[in-house]
This record gives structure tokens, sequence and C-alpha cells, in this order.
């Protein structure tokens, strides 16, 4: 498992767009499993995503889950990827890391920290 948050300075929806865009769209493995968005009346929003992808050194499919909110004023990303590994062994050669960075790669124009 790997994990990172970081902040951009575009909304959840626009941020998402362009994750969604970088996986499936730079990949031929990629897909959008689910996405799911909650509104606030006060205007913020959270935005679920989670995507698979196959990734030849694990073996197997990983997943990546995105959370964007703009709760704080700026939009939050926080990525988790899994899956990697075979049996007992969560062992994925850096495969789950590469997933999670996805969405840093994805959205490198506009990290704000």
């Amino acid at each position: 498992m790997a994990e990172m948050t970081f902040y951009v300075s575009l909304p959840p929806e626009q941020a998402a767009q362009m994750i969604e865009h970088h996986i499936v769209n730079g990949s031929i493995t990629g897909e959008v499993i689910d996405r799911y968005v909650l509104n606030s009346p006060s205007g913020h929003s959270c935005i679920t995503a989670i995507f698979e992808k196959h990734y030849y050194r694990a073996g197997n499919r990983l997943v990546l889950t995105v959370v964007l909110d703009n709760f704080t004023g700026y939009t939050r990303v926080h990525a988790v990827g899994g899956g990697g590994g075979e049996g007992f062994f969560r062992f994925d050669w850096g495969a789950s890391a590469s997933f999670s960075n996805a969405a840093r790669e994805a959205l490198e124009g506009y990290i704000i920290t």
C-alpha cells in the first residue's frame, strides 16, 4: 500500500477529471471502477474515485482510490494504491507506489503544497 496527500489550485471536479484522463486515456488497462460525488449546501464537495489498472511487474491488477475535497478552501487530494502482491505477501515491486503517484503526475502543474 502506498498513499499520498497534497493540495491543488483546481476545483475538485476538474482535478478528478484530469486524474481520470491520465489513468484511463494514458493506459490500455486503466479503468474507472466507481465515482461518487457529495455536494454540501455550502458549496463544498467531496469526490471519491476508484480506479483499477494492470501492472505487469506486480503480476495483477491494482486499485487506486482517490478522494478529493475542498472543505478547507483548497482542493485536497488523497490517493491510496494497493492490491499488489501475491498470496500472503504484499510485495508488489513498487507498483502500488507508482499507481498512487499517477494522481500527482496528472496534477503536477497545479500542486500548491
